[in-house]
């Protein structure tokens, strides 16, 4: 970490952070590359793996000259605009061109952008001949095709800062007009562009999609229009996906960003167009940028990793090279803002929590119990790909990966291309469908609190919930409440113990006040079982599942988490922290197990995954998956045909269907 100044805990009780850390963070990370400048400072050069584009150098004089100029256009030494200075004067020779969809045009926006924001202090000083070769070379951008999705932002940008200085305006005039024009089709509502003619939703919405354009508008001194109110929205339901620890959802792709996933608060004060409070967009920003620093973001020289925390493959794409992470630097736009403006000025605050349908993209988003997290009923890249396929995200979990047991996933095979079935808000709660063609299953979730209920018709067959990371043998548990779990299986037979293959602990199950309940060891072949609830005087039993270990509960005596014997069955896994990830069946016929994902998440490695088998025919399979620190009381399901009756522990009823509920939802006292 970077020498930081002292924390003020009356102004920002929620990170001590203030405008001056991010002032220090963004010098510190100017100064860590500084030793990998070429002589000529057109090229960085930083340790790591190439990219597929092979212009990584580009890259890392692009993103960190950036980054400088967000520092020096809100006030901060003009000095770190030199080496980048002289990196114009030999860039356009030594700078890979632009062509057709290649790399080289994206970090031309990030150089156009850099020479706009810092104009008279740069640009203005240069000599004419340089400023011809510059501008030549940014021309490129202008008269090259873009890939077809947020890349139309690029020449956009660059054209922008051409027009204005006086360069190729023609040209420059007519690309804002066609990239702004073309990303208007994937408008699809709730505040969310698709990245492309496809159904990508993710994090390029915040640091591509609606960055771009208010930018473009502060720039260029003209009015942000209907992209202030598009923005304005996407924030309502965006800032949810962020914890009060500062954790980031984990979705999607270029997740190597970190945080410039704040970069769409900050655009939203500089428009005038945010549904936060100006404590609130500093107060889930700074927490963003502190917790990535404070888990591994850096290498000991101060770099900027590949990957998460810290460096992580999974999370890359062939595109990630050494200095891709730089685009993080779209999160000091903030500095943009003056010191005395109300962002840096007023008492930090958390950000919004509850739970909101977004029927565009159709997700769901849930952020209670200090935890964010996002169902997913209509996000996908390409079909297979584990970072938009699966059925939810959050900011403390990762999807497994390709090659390993898929968490939060429904079907013997793929999910296929998502068919989205619509989104809503229902009561108090929401509500999302969808169907998979490559499963065949039609799913739809059905949240309210921390409580998400997934609804599957079709063949089944596994079910997965959350994965979570480091979940040692020690930390898989059954049992909540008052008593604990007696193990059965689906049929009622009691499931055999298992073993570990390894001869150590294979599980220890223990209720909520500790007590061992059960355990199940490998010594020499032979299985002890130990343990009885004394409370209820039930008795656990564990089983080796397929790459883990099964796991199975019946609540006998007051219902899973007090659920008042509504649930019976199911399957949960610890992390170290305390938080749990339960899968609980409410309707069908299964098998609990936990099933070991060796590779792990973005979050460590091993993880463990809470799964439930079924050997019935096509039909409804009705779970709860909930991710949180205590289980909270769950709905009973009655399946009755092609429709499930929830009836929550409140009285609240919801109808549902394969394609979503049937109004109106019966609630008592008018909820």
């Amino acid at each position: 970490m970077f020498p930081l100044p002292p924390e003020d805990r009356s102004l920002s009780p929620l990170t001590g952070w203030t405008r001056a850390h991010w002032e220090a963070v963004a010098d510190g990370l100017l100064g860590a590359v500084e030793p990998y400048r070429s002589v000529d400072g057109a090229v960085i050069t930083l340790p790591g793996r190439e990219s597929s584009s092979r212009c990584d150098g580009l890259e890392g004089y692009a993103r960190t000259f950036l980054l400088a100029a967000f520092r020096v256009a809100g006030g901060g030494p003009v000095e770190l605009l030199e080496p980048y200075g002289r990196g114009l004067r030999a860039g356009p020779e030594v700078w890979e061109p632009v062509g057709d969809r290649t790399q080289p045009m994206v970090e031309a926006a990030s150089i156009a952008i850099g020479l706009w924001l810092t104009r008279e202090r740069l640009w203005d000083h240069l000599p004419g001949d340089v400023q011809d070769r510059v501008a030549g070379y940014l021309a490129g951008a202008l008269r090259h095709d873009p890939v077809d999705n947020n890349w139309w932002l690029f020449p956009v940008m660059v054209g922008g800062f051409l027009a204005s200085a006086g360069f190729h305006a023609e040209e420059a005039e007519a690309a804002v007009r066609r990239g702004l024009e073309r990303i208007e089709p994937w408008y699809t509502g709730d505040g969310w562009y698709s990245d492309g003619a496809n159904r990508s939703f993710d994090h390029y919405n915040g640091w591509a999609m609606h960055l771009y354009p208010v930018l473009l508008a502060l720039l260029s001194k003209t009015p942000v229009g209907k992209y202030g109110g598009r923005l304005k929205e996407f924030l309502t339901g965006y800032a949810r996906m962020f914890d009060n620890e500062g954790g980031m959802l984990y979705h999607g792709r270029s997740l190597t960003y970190r945080f410039a996933s704040a970069a769409s608060l900050f655009a939203g004060a500089l428009a005038e167009s945010t549904p936060l409070t100006p404590g609130q967009t500093r107060g889930i920003a700074s927490a963003t940028l502190r917790r990535f620093l404070e888990h591994d973001a850096l290498s000991p020289e101060g770099i900027l990793t590949l990957g998460w925390h810290g460096p992580h493959e999974p999370s890359l794409q062939g595109y990630s090279g050494f200095a891709s992470p730089y685009w993080a630097a779209k999160a000091f736009a903030g500095l943009l803002l003056p010191a005395g403006h109300p962002v840096w000025t007023a008492t930090e605050e958390p950000g919004p929590r509850g739970v909101q349908a977004l029927a565009g993209p159709g997700l769901i988003v849930h952020n209670t119990g200090g935890l964010a997290r996002v169902v997913n009923h209509g996000s996908q890249h390409h079909p297979g790909d584990p970072l938009y396929d699966r059925y939810a995200y959050s900011t403390r979990t990762g999807p497994t990966t390709a090659t390993d047991i898929p968490d939060n996933h429904a079907g013997s095979g793929p999910r296929g291309r998502i068919v989205p079935r619509g989104a809503g808000a229902l009561g108090d709660g929401a509500w999302a469908a969808s169907f998979g063609e490559g499963s065949g299953v039609a799913s739809v979730s059905v949240v309210r609190g921390e409580v998400e209920v997934r609804l599957h018709y079709g063949e089944v067959g596994r079910e997965t919930g959350w994965a979570l990371a480091h979940a040692t043998p020690g930390d898989r548990t059954v049992g909540t409440g008052e008593t604990a779990a007696t193990g059965t299986d689906a049929a009622g037979e009691t499931a055999m113990a298992g073993a570990d293959a390894a001869g150590e602990a294979a599980a220890k199950v223990t209720d909520v006040a500790g007590e061992t309940i059960a355990k199940a060891t490998n010594g020499a072949g032979d299985t002890a079982m130990t343990g009885a609830n004394k409370t209820a005087g039930s008795v656990t039993t564990v089983a080796d599942g397929v790459g883990g270990y099964a796991v199975q509960a019946t609540d006998t005596a007051g219902g899973a988490g007090g659920s008042g014997g509504r649930a019976a069955g199911g399957a949960v896994v610890w992390a170290v922290d305390g938080l749990g990830s339960w899968l609980v069946p409410l309707a069908g016929a299964v098998t609990p197990s936990v099933l070991e994902a060796p590779e792990g998440t973005a979050f460590g490695r091993p993880a463990l995954v809470p799964a439930l088998t079924g050997t019935d025919a096509a039909g409804w399979r009705v779970s709860a998956a909930v991710l949180a620190h205590e289980l909270p009381e769950l709905p009973s399901a009655e399946v009755n045909g092609l429709e499930v009756t929830l009836t929550w522990p409140d009285g609240v009823v919801h109808v549902i269907t394969p394609e979503g509920p049937t109004p109106p939802a019966i609630t008592p006292e008018g909820r």
